[in-house]
């Protein structure tokens, strides 16, 4: 059988899906960093904020759209996901609206706030060792052991085409925003770990924007998603290494992919101090707590790598806000 290619189309089918149970997440103009970068009057510069989500994040979409798509199928029978964490709440409160128990893998590193959310939408946790996950395969020998034994229904975090077409309702959000002010958008920033979000917005924005630049946003020491445009193939990372605990996917899923290879042409890897410094940069400025995957596309769009030339908007994603409030402290302290 042929692999499913998501589209716009499927898209547009999940939108009504989300409506079901979020209002649009904000897009908001930041006059602090329109000045700061230098801007005419005639251009304007917007966060998609997924902090505003009540997980926290931009994952819901994907989990909301995906129980929905399997609802029936799944019956009685458990969900059971692996996740850094943003997932793993969005996927709990998916299962918490849907009436589906669900039982997640986390790394035992992953932020205590995502623990908590997961919780508190009634998952079960499970989890693993993430700094020998690369040789042992933990992480997914316990969700498939959890999906045997519990005659579980798996879902993935990224690599699905019912998560791709849910993440890109925000996307649509974007496109339709921009055309009720009557706007134009020339650049769009977005964080790329497995793809399922930038895949799902890429399809949205492409559609609402041909004439974008869409560009692909990553730790430096987790660019498999740069090493893969280069070469015109996935690469895998074996130890991808950053802050940036939501963007460490050990390369990018097959259903995103062809996607991504044929609505971006660039990518920018970025040093976790930049990221530091955006995160420091949105609180200053716009009193916004974000966790590093959250903040990292501001990084890009400041850094400089990436001109920022033409008479349309710019739109970057803050993918999220889940962040110990300690951990937090001390990345921006920027010592």
């Amino acid at each position: 059988m042929a692999m499913k290619i998501t589209t716009i189309e499927d898209v547009r089918l999940a939108e009504p899906v989300i409506q079901a149970h979020l209002s649009p997440v904000p897009l908001f103009r930041s006059y602090a960093l329109e000045q700061h970068l230098g801007f005419p009057v005639s251009r304007r510069i917007w966060f998609k904020d997924y902090g505003w989500t009540p997980v926290g994040s931009f994952k819901l979409y994907g989990a909301l759209n995906w129980m929905s798509r399997h609802s029936a199928r799944i019956g009685d029978l458990p969900v059971a996901a692996h996740s850094s964490g943003n997932f793993a709440s969005g996927i709990s409160f998916a299962g918490m609206r849907f009436g589906k128990r669900v039982l997640v893998v986390m790394p035992d590193s992953a932020p205590q706030v995502k623990f908590q959310l997961t919780r508190s939408f009634g998952a079960e946790i499970m989890t693993y060792n993430i700094a020998r996950d690369h040789e042992t395969g933990e992480r997914d020998e316990l969700t498939r052991k959890l999906a045997e034994e519990q005659r579980a229904i798996q879902a993935s975090p990224y690599d699905d085409p019912d998560v791709i077409a849910g993440n890109g309702v925000g996307g649509l959000e974007i496109v339709d925003e921009l055309r009720r002010q009557g706007r134009k958008l020339s650049h769009f920033f977005c964080q790329v770990s497995g793809g399922g979000l930038m895949a799902g917005h890429a399809l949205a924005i492409a559609d609402g924007f041909p004439s974008a630049r869409i560009i692909g946003v990553e730790p430096e020491g987790a660019d498999d998603f740069g090493q893969s445009l280069k070469a015109g193939e996935r690469v895998r990372i074996d130890r991808p290494k950053s802050i940036c605990d939501g963007l460490l996917s050990y390369d990018v899923g097959v259903h995103n992919w062809p996607i991504l290879q044929k609505h971006l042409t660039e990518a920018v890897a970025v040093p976790d101090l930049e990221t530091r410094q955006a995160m420091k940069w949105i609180y200053d400025r716009h009193g916004l707590k974000t966790e590093p995957s959250g903040a990292i596309s501001l990084a890009a769009a400041m850094s400089g790598k990436i001109p920022l030339e033409g008479d349309g908007d710019v739109v970057i994603v803050i993918s999220g806000r889940n962040v110990d409030e300690v951990r937090f402290r001390e990345w921006i302290s920027l010592d």
